[in-house]
């Protein structure tokens, strides 16, 4: 969620892409629109992952899954894209009830299947290799995500193999469902379960919540990281974020195959997230 709380909001000296995005709207598994950018590598043609001209089939995808009120054209979000496009092609998107798309959010329950939209769409320009990485609210979707469609697993909602993630990276996730340990997240849960929050979530922060309750309730974080190997999975949080303590990205980690960075002086998700450690997650999420 953004907010003061988050710590210093990163600007980037990675220059804009050159090439105009390719924008789309998606429909996901249950009929909601779901606004889409993607933009193609922009490492030279002498780079290690391709140039602009490489066939999409020989270069990585990297998926990016917003945080609670983020969208696409975020420039949090905008910016994560130009620094992960120096290593792979990216696709953003708005989560449901957020940006230009479709529904209403339910704060992380259905957006999975926003999420798998969006990896599908990947898979159709070409491209034979498919990660995702995803902050805040969309680090617990990826988790879910991964775990929906790992190869010992059946996809739920409906998915398909088509949605499948090579490798899979969380920054600054809950480990569990309803937590209220901290103010910001006190802060939260008053904007998603109040009538006078939800109207705040939607003229303060541009998102449209849906006001049912989760039922059933879905898959914690932490419940669905043992689902997801054997694909490679990575942990990362900043030990100054102010929503979730330590113990979150520790729990997650430990409940399965994971590899943990726990970041010195960082905040909290995408906002938080600067430029050099935005490069070592692509770089991780091409290599895993």
């Amino acid at each position: 969620m953004s907010s003061e709380a988050e710590g210093s909001f990163r600007r980037s000296r990675v220059p804009s892409l050159t090439q105009d995005p390719l924008r789309a709207m998606l429909r996901t598994a249950d009929g909601v629109r779901i606004e889409a950018v993607y933009e193609r590598c922009t490492a030279g043609a002498g780079g290690t992952f391709g140039g602009p001209a490489a066939d999409p089939a020989s270069t990585p995808a990297i998926v990016v899954a917003h945080g609670f009120t983020g969208a696409v054209d975020r420039p949090a979000v905008r910016r994560a894209a130009r620094v992960f496009a120096q290593r792979a092609a990216v696709v953003t998107f708005s989560f449901r009830g957020h940006g230009g798309s479709g529904g209403r959010s339910t704060v992380g329950d259905r957006e999975v299947l926003d999420l798998a939209a969006a990896v599908e769409w990947a898979r159709t320009l070409g491209h034979t290799r498919v990660a995702t990485v995803g902050f805040s609210m969309g680090g617990s979707v990826v988790l879910r995500h991964a775990a929906a469609h790992s190869a010992q697993r059946e996809p739920e909602h409906g998915g398909r193999k088509e949605a499948r993630t090579d490798a899979v990276a969380a920054v600054s996730a809950p480990a569990r469902w309803y937590y209220r340990g901290t103010a910001p997240m006190r802060r939260l849960h008053w904007i998603v379960t109040r009538p006078v929050g939800r109207i705040v979530g939607r003229y303060g922060f541009g998102t449209r919540i849906h006001p049912r309750q989760w039922d059933p309730v879905p898959l914690s974080p932490v419940e669905a990281v043992p689902l997801i190997a054997p694909t490679p999975l990575l942990v990362v949080h900043g030990d100054r974020d102010p929503y979730f303590p330590l113990d979150h990205p520790r729990m997650l980690a430990a409940a399965g195959d994971a590899e943990l960075w726990l970041e010195a002086g960082m905040g909290h998700a995408e906002n938080a997230a600067d430029d050099e450690l935005l490069a070592r997650l692509a770089d991780w999420l091409v290599r895993a």
